[in-house]
């Protein structure tokens, strides 16, 4: 039997890679003789660099850039196609996971580290860079990014706006004489999870803003930011991006990727899967098994767990899942079957300190009902 073990991180417990060995050791209980096909993914968010750079053979490299708040991090970011490709991840530089719960503020917080790390990538040579766009604590349009590389945001009055995206709702121009001009040169790919436009009820900060720590009033307050940003940037820019699936990814972060560094956008799921050749991998399986931290209602939209499903289903091969929690049902096409490793009430703390631990023993219950 060949499985293919296919997960992406288990947020804030292991990396794709340490997933896939957990779920591995469970397989080997149940099934010893099993041929493994360890491919661990992502979406875009955080393991994106992780994912890609493992199957590619690539090497990654540590940037100090300024955090979401402006403290100092180490962010990771890598090098693919002998070098000639950065991959990025936003969430390393300006991610939720950089600050506590008590420090979340989507007003003041910025993308300028995810600026200073494109930067980087772009002092290295590249020709080419990949940026993943999940898992952000911002809520600025990608305007500190743009700031990082060179753009200034201006008020009424001339004076530099300050960080984050509730100062949008006082911009009234944007210079972008000082770009950095080698953005003209180089192929930026945004990875998305959502197909949220930036605006309005189903835009980034009303869908988004909540995980952040927006309370409705601030929810209001960031989406007029936002909607007097887009009008800046359509009519000093040009840039229409408002209305684009997805350009309200990461706090609007794609949509100032595709304004100031001429960014496309692909599905985040879609381009490790391609980078780790998924569909091969998984047409010659007899069992695909995926993961991730939690399954539940936005599971179905552009996520790990239902990419790997869809592919599985496409090569008529079973697929099962492994969660840490599973809210609701958890159908999605192609899923014969789901389980999750957190014992009922167990708290969730102790569970994700047990992870690495829990997943097999998951994994066991898993097979021993698929093998009936």
């Amino acid at each position: 039997m060949r499985v293919v073990i296919a997960p992406q991180e288990f947020k804030g417990s292991l990396t794709a890679v340490e997933a896939a060995s957990a779920i591995q050791t469970g397989v080997m209980s149940v099934f010893p003789n099993a041929l493994i096909d360890s491919a661990p993914v992502a979406d875009g968010g955080p393991g994106t660099v992780e994912a890609i750079v493992h199957a590619a053979g690539g090497r990654t490299s540590i940037a100090r850039v300024d955090g979401p708040l402006g403290g100092p991090v180490d962010a990771r970011w890598g090098r693919i196609d002998e070098g000639r490709t950065a991959v990025i991840e936003m969430a390393a530089a300006s991610g939720l996971t950089l600050l506590r719960r008590d420090e979340l503020d989507p007003r003041r917080a910025s993308t300028y580290g995810t600026g200073q790390l494109i930067k980087h990538a772009l002092d290295a040579g590249v020709e080419r860079i990949l940026i993943g766009v999940g898992g952000s604590a911002t809520n600025d349009g990608g305007a500190g990014m743009a700031e990082a590389l060179g753009a200034v945001f201006l008020d009424e009055q001339g004076q530099r706006l300050a960080p984050g995206g509730a100062s949008l709702a006082g911009l009234a121009a944007i210079d972008v004489d000082q770009l950095d001009s080698r953005l003209n040169d180089v192929g930026m790919t945004v990875l998305c999870d959502v197909q949220n436009p930036l605006l309005g009820p189903e835009g980034a900060s009303a869908v988004y803003g909540p995980q952040k720590g927006a309370d409705p009033v601030c929810v209001a307050e960031l989406d007029r930011a936002l909607s007097n940003f887009a009008a800046i940037l359509e009519r000093d820019m040009e840039a229409k991006v408002a209305d684009v699936p997805g350009a309200g990814a990461a706090g609007g972060l794609a949509a100032g990727l595709m304004a100031f560094c001429g960014a496309t956008l692909q599905s985040g799921f879609a381009a490790v899967a391609e980078a780790v050749d998924l569909p091969g991998r998984i047409a010659r399986a007899d069992l695909v098994i995926t993961g991730e931290g939690r399954l539940d209602t936005q599971s179905a939209y552009g996520k790990t767990v239902a990419g790997v499903a869809e592919l599985a289903k496409t090569a008529n091969v079973p697929c099962l899942a492994i969660a840490g929690l599973i809210e609701g049902e958890a159908k999605l096409p192609g899923l014969m079957d789901c389980e999750a490793s957190t014992p009922s009430g167990m708290p969730v703390e102790e569970a994700m300190a047990r992870t690495g631990e829990l997943i097999p023993a998951a994994v066991v219950r898993l097979l021993e009902r698929y093998s009936r």
